[in-house]
């Protein structure tokens, strides 16, 4: 176990761990998931732009881990998620291709959102899985997603964040891209680190090196740094100031012009400043990244499992584990594993990335050769796009609809449903046959499912058009009495910030 000043001037590029350490700090990993996600779920998105003011309690009970497991098993998509991915490296090898594990996720059981739908519709649809999260094919691609299922790549690479974000990379594209696969790369980091450091201020830092400086992934985070440094005593003036630079949404268009921000670099922003603000104090690290809000259960999630992997399940506080053992048996639904399960699993593939990496396995001692962290390649998404307008339509198309706009970009939103049932709890086979026109040219053919497991999340989009006038029309081409195609809102691009 290093510390803060071994990790520092480390001058070798190893370090021992026992079998019964490594172990610990794997199931603390996966734990603190657990608890982070449970104690965060009333608040999921109930808070956007406002932080949660301390006076206002957040439950937790012995019983409540099992008891949300049995009765609310949707929230438990950080897990369920990852789980996927892990059982087909299980299934199939940690070489697995990558088109394995976008078939595993894209015919699953469970309802996706936002870049996990889209990038589950382009699979389903023949994009390849390095496309499917490309922000060309996904107005998703800089959400959150990866980002809160990455936490396998970190605790398969115990002090190796290269190796991490190489485990990650062809997954996390299924469903993101630029700042969305960032979100991913850095919390694997910071996973991976938090096996060979005591220090969280040090795996805050150390990880952030993973990420390109010229992307504002890497600017949002380091600004969270400084800020700290600012105000090391006050999280809510960072918060504050995170809120004045880094919370306009131009990506995900649920979040464009809207309080809503499922975006990936300000969640990941309320993560770090949980960890920092939290200095390795379990209960504060689930307060401070829960009561910056947003996606208030995702984020105390991750941050979870980084300081569980830091500290290892045996320190986390028994207040956080009560009630914990009663649920490690029991299999997330849409799986056949549990968090008992996944303990094993868990180690038993970090053992091979060890090997496979040059460390060694002697009995109880365990020989990591770490890595120093490199930053991946450059990427961003929505570059040059900036909305200018969100315009009401709220009609039923029955054949053809047609507007007009200015700009460089639009992304038409909407839903294919049934007439006489809840969108949501619809999974039969119709699907709408649509065509896409703009300027006159056909661009593309279009299917649209009224089953919402199959949905394309956004139902017309195109980027990178030249500045100008433009006419969009959308065709109809199999009307139905029993099934309506209904638009809501159009987004529109310009290739610089207006203001008036």
């Amino acid at each position: 176990m290093l510390s803060n000043t071994d990790a520092q001037n480390q001058k070798t590029n190893a370090v021992t761990i026992t079998a019964t350490a490594l172990q610990d700090k794997i199931k603390g990993g996966w734990a603190g998931q657990a608890i982070g996600v449970t104690f965060g779920g009333p608040v999921e998105f109930r808070f956007q732009g406002t932080m949660i003011n301390d006076y206002q309690p957040i439950i937790w009970y012995d019983g409540y881990i099992k008891k949300t497991m049995e009765e609310s098993p949707g929230l438990y998509d950080d897990l369920y998620m990852d789980l996927t991915f892990v059982d087909v490296f299980e299934r199939s090898g940690i070489d697995a291709p990558i088109e394995e594990h976008a078939k595993a996720y894209a015919k699953a059981g469970y309802v996706l959102w936002h870049a996990n739908q889209s990038g589950r519709y382009n699979i389903l649809n023949g994009l390849s899985p390095s496309q499917s999260g490309h922000w060309l094919n996904n107005p998703h691609a800089d959400d959150l997603d990866f980002q809160i299922e990455a936490d396998f790549s970190g605790l398969m690479a115990p002090g190796m964040p290269n190796t991490a974000a190489k485990i990650g990379d062809g997954i996390g594209h299924i469903m993101n891209y630029g700042d969305g696969w960032y979100g991913g790369v850095y919390i694997g980091a910071m996973y991976s680190l938090a096996f060979i450091s005591s220090d969280i201020n040090y795996v805050v830092k150390e990880a952030l090196k993973t990420i390109p400086p010229q992307s504002t992934f890497f600017k949002c985070i380091d600004d969270v740094i400084t800020w700290h440094n600012q105000y090391p005593n006050d999280w809510k003036q960072t918060w504050y100031e995170i809120q004045k630079k880094w919370s306009d949404d131009t990506g995900c268009p649920d979040g464009v012009f809207n309080a809503f921000n499922i975006d990936a670099k300000i969640n990941s922003a309320y993560i770090v400043m949980g960890l920092l603000y939290g200095k390795g104090d379990f209960t504060q690290t689930m307060q401070i990244t829960t009561r910056a809000g947003q996606d208030a259960d995702c984020n105390p999630s991750s941050a979870g499992g980084i300081l569980g992997t830091l500290m290892g399940y045996e320190k986390i506080p028994t207040y956080w584990k009560m009630g914990l053992k009663e649920a490690e048996d029991i299999d997330f639904k849409y799986t056949t594993m549990s968090l008992n399960d996944v303990y094993q699993m868990g180690y038993k593939h970090a053992l091979e990335i060890i090997k496979r990496n040059g460390g060694e396995i002697n009995g109880n001692s365990i020989v990591i050769k770490t890595q120093m962290p490199q930053a991946v390649r450059l990427e961003q998404s929505f570059k040059g796009h900036f909305p200018t307008e969100k315009r009401l339509i709220n009609k039923t198309l029955a054949d053809e609809f047609t507007f007009n706009f200015d700009g460089i970009a639009f992304v038409l939103k909407g839903e294919a449903r049934p007439k006489k049932q809840s969108s949501w709890d619809y999974r039969g086979d119709f699907t709408f046959l649509t065509e896409l026109y703009i300027d006159g040219i056909k661009t593309e053919t279009v299917k649209l499912p009224a089953n919402y497991l199959l949905r394309r999340n956004e139902l017309f989009w195109k980027y990178q058009l030249p500045g100008g006038a433009h006419t969009v029309k959308v065709k109809l081409l199999n009307p139905s009495a029993d099934y309506e195609l209904r638009m809501t809102e159009a987004i529109v691009y310009s290739e610089t910030i207006i203001t008036k």
